[in-house]
């Protein structure tokens, strides 16, 4: 099976302890996630991030099908990445890396997902007409609601 990736990079002009703060709590994914996604925290989000944290959301990602989704924690360096992984949801594998670095007059937020998706020859045939558009226009959508909240650069 084919293991995909999608990377994501944007500019904000913020502090990197801006950026970490907003990026690293969970209540704000809600925020960055389009509406029609029905995004919504069931639980795990009632602390700061921390490795092995576990957080569970419902979205709606098609045809207002409801789906849980779980993710751990696995990986913190304070200030500068973390990384949360799938443990049940739409994906055969998620893998998903957020890095945080500092540049003139702001900060440069990187994002790197590895996936792969389920149902074998028929979600790669899906892959190039559903999946990726649809991870590409939820990322686009991150990035306008972030240039909306903070600025460009």
């Amino acid at each position: 099976m084919k293991i995909y990736q999608l990377r994501s990079i944007q500019r904000l002009p913020i502090s990197k302890q801006e950026a970490w703060d907003f990026l690293s709590a969970p209540e704000n994914l809600k925020t960055i996630t389009p509406d029609y996604m029905g995004f919504d925290i069931v639980s795990g989000a009632d602390r700061k991030m921390y490795p092995g944290q576990i957080i569970e959301y419902v979205v709606t990602p098609i045809l207002g099908i409801k789906t849980k989704w779980v993710t751990e924690i696995t990986h913190v360096q304070q200030g500068e990445y973390f990384v949360d992984e799938q443990r049940f949801g739409p994906y055969s594998l998620w893998h998903h890396k957020h890095f945080i670095k500092e540049i003139d007059n702001g900060v440069e937020m990187e994002d790197i997902i590895h996936y792969k998706v389920p149902m074998g020859f028929l979600g790669q045939w899906a892959h190039p007409f559903l999946v990726k558009p649809k991870l590409q226009e939820i990322f686009e959508y991150r990035k306008n609601k972030l240039t909306e909240l903070f600025g460009k650069i």
